[in-house]
């Protein structure tokens, strides 16, 4: 019970790496409020685990992209939980395509929701934690904001944007007890990489020391450990969850 009595807020719960995420927490005891772009199918599911572990979930829905919407469900919900301890900025979108190519419309989605999204995200959940002097913020980055990733030019830029703003929140509001990392997952197993032709995974998994995909719940550890006291001197890092990939 890592994260007994803890309040989390976690961005893109639905599915994938963020469903993980909510999951854990759920088992180590958190309070978890999950924002997704509508109303999901994973809501029953993690009730259930919340129930299991005496714990509870909400499910709060704005458009992550739509900033006005993002930022009034957000402080509806941090009123209504009096605070939150944890915030997991996970909620992330792609607009693959060649950058000679790529539509304005796809730049400007990407970086709403992948960057401008956790700005306002953050910006109002750490005036809350800054007031009570503690709490652990997690942006979930990605191993193409380190790299580069040709036909992600859109989403390399949000990634590494991610980890600019980290690192400068992290020296703004580090006086203040508040802590900020980022997670950079490398090839993982979800909805998002399931649907990569064979010949490009194999490509991928070459680059790989270890040899194979990482799993969600590989990064929700990793979640876990920066969300609780067990890393209350870590900020401003940014952690693979990569098999090696970035060596």
């Amino acid at each position: 019970m890592l994260l007994k009595g803890k309040k989390a807020l976690v961005t893109g719960s639905s599915r994938g790496i963020g469903k993980e995420i909510v999951c854990r927490f759920l088992a180590e005891g958190a309070e978890v409020w999950g924002l997704c772009s509508k109303p999901s199918a994973a809501r029953e599911e993690l009730e259930k685990v919340a129930s299991e572990n005496g714990s509870a979930f909400h499910e709060i829905c704005a458009d992550a992209g739509n900033a006005e919407q993002l930022s009034a469900v957000v402080k509806q919900a941090l009123e209504e939980s009096a605070g939150f301890d944890v915030l997991v900025n996970n909620a992330g979108i792609t607009r693959d395509g060649l950058f000679f190519r790529m539509k304005k419309e796809d730049w400007d989605s990407v970086l709403a929701v992948n960057l401008t999204g956790v700005f306002l995200v953050s910006q109002i959940v750490a005036a809350d934690m800054i007031k009570k002097r503690a709490g652990s913020i997690i942006n979930m980055s990605s191993v193409v904001g380190l790299h580069g990733q040709g036909g992600q030019a859109n989403y390399a830029a949000s990634k590494a944007g991610l980890i600019g703003l980290t690192k400068s929140l992290a020296k703004e509001i580090g006086s203040r007890n508040v802590r900020v990392n980022a997670v950079a997952p490398g090839f993982i197993e979800t909805d998002m990489t399931k649907a990569i032709n064979e010949a490009a995974r194999n490509e991928w998994l070459k680059g790989i020391p270890m040899h194979r995909a990482g799993t969600v719940t590989d990064v929700a550890d990793v979640v876990v450990f920066l969300a609780s006291d067990l890393s209350s001197y870590v900020t401003a890092q940014v952690i693979g969850v990569d098999g090696g990939m970035g060596a």
